[in-house]
Order: C-alpha cells, then structure tokens, then sequence
C-alpha cells in the first residue's frame, strides 16, 4: 500500500521562521488561505456537484419530516418514531467500516451514480405507496433501512471524492461549503416540508425528494474526467479492513480526532433530546419554541462553515479549541435563567458544533493516504453518525431522571473534557508546550515546540525538537 509522500519519514530540517509552519499536517499552504471563501467554486467539476447536492440537501431535509410525520401519523407512537431514526442508522453502525473498504476498492463517481439512484428508487417508492393510501408503517421501516444501506457507501464516496474534485489545495474550502450548503437546506427543507405536508401531504414531500437526486446525478454526468484528481482503486485482497484500522491507530492525528468526535457525537451532540426537554420541561414553550432553537442553531451553524471556508484552513489546535468552547457554552446554556437568552445562546452552539465538524473531517482526510481514505472516512462516519443513537438513551435517562439543565450540562462537560485531555495527548505526541506571552500588547497563549535548549522566553526561539514517527502525516511535522 502506497502511503504518499512523507507518510512514514521525517520531514526536511526546516530553514524558515517556525511561525510559518503549518500547525499540523491538516493545514494547507498559505495561497490556500487567501483563496476566498468560495473558492473551490472556481473549479468546474466541483461547481456542479455542489449545485447539485443543494437541490439533493433540501430534498433529503423534505423526506426527514416528513418520514417522521408519515409515522407518527399511522402510529401515534414516538417510539415508532426513534425505530425509524435507528433502522436508518443501524447499517452505518453495522456495515460502516465494510463500506469504507468497498469504496477504497471502487471509483467514486461510478459509485455514487449507483447510490444517488438507489436512493432516489427509495423515495418514490415510498412516495407511490404514500399518495395511493397503501403505506403502512413497516413499508416506511424498510424505506429508513435501504437508505441506511445506500448510505454506508455514499457517505464515505461522497467525502473521499471532494478531494478527488478540488484536490489538497482547496479540500478545506471545499468541506467547509459543503457543510454551508447542508445547513442551508437545513433552514430551507423543513420549511418546504410543513407546507407540502399541511397542502397536499406527505407523499409529495417523498416525490420530490425522489426527483431532487436528478440534479447530483446530472452533475455527476456533466463532469469532466480528465479535471479529476483521481486516485487509484486499491486492489482487492485479504484484510485491509484491519489495515485500514492499524493505519489509524498508528497515526495520533487521525485517532485523537476521531476519539474527540466519538465523545462529542455520543454525549454533546444529542440536541433532539436537549432541545425538546427545555422547549416542553424548562420554558413551556412546545413546537414553536422547539423549532425557533432548531433554527438558530441552524443559522450559527451556516456562520460556522462560512467562517471554516474563508479560514482556509484545518488546525487542530483550532479543533481543540473550539470543542472546548462548545462544550463550555452547553454548559452555559444549561444554566441560562430565561427562554431568550438560552434561544441566542444556540447561534454560538451551532457555529463552534460546525467548527468542530469541519476541522475534523478536513484535518482527516488532508492527514490520511488516499488509498486508504474510503476507510477511514468510514470510520470518522460510523463514529460520529452512530454516536447519537449509542447516547440518545444514556442523556434522555439523565435528562428524564435529573432535568434538562443536568443533562446538556453533563454533555457539554463531557465535550470540555474530552478536547482537554485529548489536547493535552496530542501536544505530548507533537512535542509540544503550552506558551504564554503577549503579542502586540494583547495575552496569547497557544502550542509551540519544545526547544531543546530552553531558549526564547516567548516560545518561539529554538528549533523544534524531533517529532514520533507516528504523529507525522502526508503534510510534514505534525504539530498542534
């Protein structure tokens, strides 16, 4: 297996200024940062498949109320609810790791031709059965599983192949508008969806959402092969889904990432749960106040990505930090006295929850060897998509026994914790040290490398002492 350039050897001594090196194999090069914030909108072939999954993302938001609509409606059960929200989880958690090692061996615009259309068959299936009254709730369980099955495949070719459209130079960029353009039809599709559902019905919300996947399979159609920055299928051969596994163990950038994600997805990130026990529990507000927190929590969520793509870059310092300061404002949250307060609260959430979201799967994929990145993007998925389900009941027992300030407090502790140890495991991998100073009169405290000297009060004098094999990547020197 072909581990890329600079995988498993030191980086070249460095002849530079130590505050122009990159803080960790994630982030790009300088030119990377000063593109603008829609500058992977520049490159063709990416241009359409963004434009396509708008058209697909407000889609798939129709299909999520309505689905959950659908079956309460034929149910009146809530229960009935959570088994379809599982059924569309458990093949991720089953199946995850299996499907990021079919796509390795695969080509992904073949690949994701084949799962946009499984999908969109799904939905207007469901929507045939729907809108000629013969629906019953099993059919809607079978639907949430086959897109769960799609869905072990599509998630982990999607993301792998944003690198094969833009390339190492705007990977960031091009993942921060990708999550911008989810989060938009996050405020757009529900939205859609109530209408549908009120006018005409449930079953045209699945139409539709069967005929949006029209737009990303065009795009997938009209782009050009030879603009590609294609990788190479791995050839088919015995254990490399354990190959795939050792090459994350083996690797802290890529591990303590996905061990932070898997906390926070877990215990941090259960908002259907938080937000619904203080709109009914805490302020007696129902539905509406339900969807007022959901939306700004979508709007700093959307803030969040814009900022990641004019950021340019994928620090994990920065992931660190802001897990820390997500975790530090559930924990306000959950003491805030009043309604308004908590509401405005969820705009700082969202934007460092989608902070968090970027700079892992960005510093991830920037840090792993494209032959091996369908898996380990599979894991990155399987941990954060099936880390929800895993906690759900652990936070909806410690909300329903203590109260819903107990229970976000309890997650936002547990993200604080996490990104503080983990922070602390990754600056003894990167041989690095806390330094405190001052920088044009204002404090500044940040990561820097260890000298081996003790010189320079300020932390930046020295040169910056060896780092482990193991915590460099495909970018060079892993530091924090």
């Amino acid at each position: 297996m072909s581990t890329g350039s600079g995988a498993d050897s030191a980086p070249a001594p460095d002849t530079h200024d130590p505050r122009d090196t990159p803080a960790d194999p994630a982030a790009p090069d300088r030119t990377a940062r000063r593109s603008g914030m829609f500058s992977s909108l520049k490159v063709r072939n990416y241009r359409l498949f963004f434009t396509g999954q708008v058209v697909s993302n407000i889609g798939t938001w129709m299909q999520r109320i309505a689905q959950d609509w659908l079956v309460l409606t034929l149910t009146a059960s809530s229960a009935a609810v959570g088994i379809t929200t599982a059924l569309q989880f458990l093949p991720m958690l089953l199946f995850g790791l299996y499907g990021g090692v079919l796509v390795d061996r695969l080509r992904k615009r073949p690949t994701l031709l084949f799962t946009q259309s499984a999908m969109a068959l799904t939905s207007l299936a469901l929507a045939a059965l729907t809108l000629t009254g013969r629906v019953e709730v099993w059919h809607v369980y079978v639907a949430a599983f086959a897109t769960g099955l799609a869905t072990v495949v599509d998630n982990p070719a999607r993301q792998s192949f944003v690198a094969e459209l833009v390339g190492p130079g705007q990977l960031h960029n091009a993942v921060s508008l990708n999550s911008a353009n989810f989060q938009s039809a996050r405020l757009v599709g529900p939205a859609v969806a109530g209408l549908l559902i009120t006018g005409v019905g449930t079953g045209w919300a699945f139409f539709l959402n069967g005929v949006s996947f029209a737009a990303p399979i065009a795009g997938l159609l009209m782009m050009r092969a030879r603009e590609l920055h294609a990788v190479t299928p791995s050839p088919r051969g015995k254990g490399q889904l354990r190959e795939g596994l050792r090459y994350v163990a083996g690797r802290p950038e890529l591990l303590w990432p996905i061990v932070l994600v898997g906390f926070i997805g877990t215990f941090a990130f259960n908002f259907p749960v938080y937000l619904s026990a203080f709109a009914d529990d805490v302020f007696h507000g129902g539905a509406g106040v339900y969807s007022l927190f959901n939306t700004l929590m979508a709007v700093g969520s959307l803030a969040g990505a814009l900022l990641a793509a004019r950021r340019g870059t994928a620090r994990l310092r920065l992931l660190i930090m802001a897990a820390v300061a997500f975790g530090a404002l559930e924990i306000v949250a959950a003491g805030a006295p009043t309604l308004w307060l908590f509401a405005l609260l969820m705009i700082p959430i969202g934007l460092f929850a989608m902070t968090v979201n970027v700079t892992t799967n960005t510093s991830i994929q920037m840090a792993t060897d494209p032959a091996v990145r369908g898996r380990v993007m599979a894991l990155y998925m399987m941990v954060f998509l099936g880390g929800a389900p895993v906690g759900a009941p652990i936070v909806g027992w410690i909300t329903d026994t203590y109260g819903a300030r107990v229970g976000l407090a309890t997650g936002g502790a547990v993200a604080a914790l996490a990104a503080t140890v983990i922070g602390l495991v990754l600056a003894r991998v990167g041989n690095l040290r806390l330094s405190v100073g001052w920088d044009g009169g204002h404090p500044r405290m940040r990561f820097v490398p260890r000298t081996t000297d003790g010189a320079g009060s300020n932390g930046m004098a020295g040169a910056p002492a060896p780092v482990p094999a193991g915590a460099v990547g495909r970018g060079g020197t892993h530091r924090s």
